[in-house]
């Protein structure tokens, strides 16, 4: 089964391509695909950016073919401005895997922190300490990236071995 973790934004949404290998005597197996960010100019028009946002998850998903896509869900922020860019940005993601017919599931953060640490409260270096052990990395370069592995890892828990 392969998993496609992503972690919204505008300027930055963070992605991680997993595959789930069968059960093994130590749990679940899994293999980093892929990993990285999709980056919009902040100098375009937003629409522009949205636009560039879609094409490169588009790219992503065609060559991958995930059975899955998991979306980590907007739960806190600051600026509300902010959030409805990411909202929009959002809105996006789902319309453009939803022409590509492929499911979409969504996570919150601290369901997806609860999944991999235990604690629905754990620092992001906790999380992604936790990632990079799960996938044998022995770094990530971007939190966006770690968000996205953590997503995809939690999807691939809460389905089980379903392929």
């Amino acid at each position: 089964m392969i998993i496609l973790g992503i972690d919204p934004g505008t300027a930055t949404t963070g992605y991680g391509v997993i595959k789930v290998k069968k059960k093994g005597k130590k749990g679940k197996n899994f293999e980093c695909l892929n990993y990285g960010c999709i980056e919009t100019d902040c100098n375009d028009d937003f629409l522009k950016r949205l636009s560039a946002l879609s094409k490169k998850l588009r790219e992503i998903t065609k060559e991958y073919q995930p059975d899955y896509v998991a979306v980590e869900q907007l739960f806190f922020f600051q600026n509300f401005k902010t959030a409805m860019k990411v909202s929009q940005a959002m809105g996006v993601i789902f319309l453009t895997l939803e022409r590509m017919k492929v499911p979409v599931l969504e996570y919150a953060p601290l369901e997806v922190k609860k999944t991999l640490t235990k604690n629905g409260r754990a620092k992001k270096k906790e999380v992604e300490n936790k990632v990079k052990k799960m996938l044998k990395l022995k770094e990530i370069k971007r939190d966006d990236s770690a968000d996205a592995l953590a997503v995809a890892i939690c999807a691939a828990y809460k389905l089980g071995n379903k392929k």
